[in-house]
């Protein structure tokens, strides 16, 4: 029994409801719009930085991107998912999480090579000690296996093992939610709660310190999209409550107000209660839960305001439609170029008019990238037109000369 559509999973058709009949475009302006603040945040010191959403709240696009990243596992992976498939349903996310590590192998290598070149050719030597670069030059004997192995990862390289993690962990959570989704709920909020009490995360090799982001506490936020996109198959709800309304808005004007007002004193009120600071600081590694809060308020605020929903339902050929449709392709492009920007600027000295034509420029870029692979998906869906092999059939007309037979693809 399918759910009525004003009110499954956000305003106008659900997300289930769409994709029974055509791809939902709103997850793909969701993710666009992440590629893009992401690419901005990691190009630091130019004013476009001080536009995106981690100056007005207490999560930024790196949330988002996570949480729309388990819904759309969900949406592929899901719809397919039975118990006694597990093992097709491993293999297929294991080759994921191989593919994200290759991507994540060319942006931490390319990342390298731009940064040596620049400081050679610049005579910048001070671009080495850069984004943990000068431990793995110090120590490459110890520096490439570590950068293999994901035990040393250079600054604005991390979310691509991240993910990767979590890619894996796909199928343990789709296998439990197809037991109980509280149960794949309770599971994956211990874990998280576990991993942030008792600092439990990869370590790093080479140096002091975990992962920049840990895949043992942000699973939780991926396992929300997934069973949330489940549940929405399935046919259910999200309730949509004028008391869930008034607190998912309370507390993203809380977030606006303390992150624009700089009041992050009243962070030490929050740490006196004596909660581990998991549940009251603002940690990114073990995303803290008032950053779980803020991405889930934004979130529920989003699928149940209806305009949002329209303005984000956008056609297939709308640009922010066709970047989030190549969003790891775009997002290997975009670290990539994030990566110059940041050896353009430091040997530039910062300049602040340097800076904003560089992000724009690689903003259009990217798009421009986008639109060559949608051509190229197209002319692979489609391909070229070809002759028929063996001998010709007649094809069937009615009497007044019009074809007689439907068209089927």
């Amino acid at each position: 029994m399918v759910a009525t559509p004003e009110r499954t999973f956000g305003a106008g058709r659900s997300f289930a409801t769409a994709m029974r009949s055509q791809r939902d475009t709103r997850l793909d302006v969701l993710r666009g719009l992440a590629l893009i603040t992401i690419f901005i945040n990691h190009v630091p010191g130019q004013i476009f930085e001080n536009l995106t959403t981690k100056n007005f709240g207490f999560s930024d696009a790196a949330e988002a991107f996570v949480l729309i990243s388990g819904i759309a596992v969900g949406l592929a992976y899901g719809s397919r998912f039975q118990p006694g498939a597990w093992l097709e349903t491993a293999k297929k996310a294991t080759k994921r999480a191989f593919t994200l590590y290759l991507a994540h192998m060319i942006t931490t290598f390319m990342t390298l090579a731009m940064f040596i070149v620049g400081a050679w050719v610049f005579h910048r030597p001070g671009l080495l000690c850069e984004i943990n670069i000068l431990a793995i030059l110090t120590n490459l004997k110890a520096g490439i296996p570590s950068l293999l192995l994901l035990g040393h990862q250079i600054g604005y390289n991390n979310i691509l093992p991240m993910y990767g993690s979590l890619m894996l962990m796909v199928p343990i959570i789709l296998l439990l939610d197809a037991r109980s989704p509280l149960l794949a709920l309770a599971v994956s909020g211990s874990v998280w709660l576990l991993a942030g009490i008792y600092q439990i995360a990869p370590h790093n090799l080479l140096i002091e310190g975990y992962w920049f982001l840990n895949p043992l506490s942000w699973q939780f936020l991926f396992t929300i999209g997934i069973v949330g996109m489940m549940y929405v198959r399935r046919g259910g709800t999200l309730p949509s409550h004028p008391l869930l309304m008034t607190l998912a808005t309370g507390y993203v004007l809380l977030s606006f107000v303390w992150v624009v007002g700089q009041l992050w004193s009243f962070g030490n009120a929050l740490a006196a209660l004596g909660l581990p600071p998991v549940l009251t600081g603002f940690d990114k590694t073990f995303l803290s839960l008032p950053r779980l809060l803020h991405v889930l308020a934004l979130t529920y605020l989003v699928l149940n305001i209806p305009v949002m929903s329209r303005i984000l339902r956008r056609s297939e050929d709308n640009a922010l439609v066709v970047l989030g449709r190549h969003s790891l392709n775009i997002f290997v492009a975009g670290t990539i170029l994030a990566m110059a920007g940041q050896v353009l600027l430091y040997i530039n000295n910062r300049d602040q008019v340097v800076g904003p034509i560089f992000v724009v420029l690689g903003v259009v870029v990217q798009f421009a990238y986008a639109y060559h692979l949608e051509r190229k998906r197209k002319l692979g869906r489609d391909g070229p037109p070809r002759l028929a092999h063996g001998p010709m059939q007649p094809i069937p007309v009615r009497a007044d000369g019009m074809r007689g037979m439907e068209h089927k693809r």
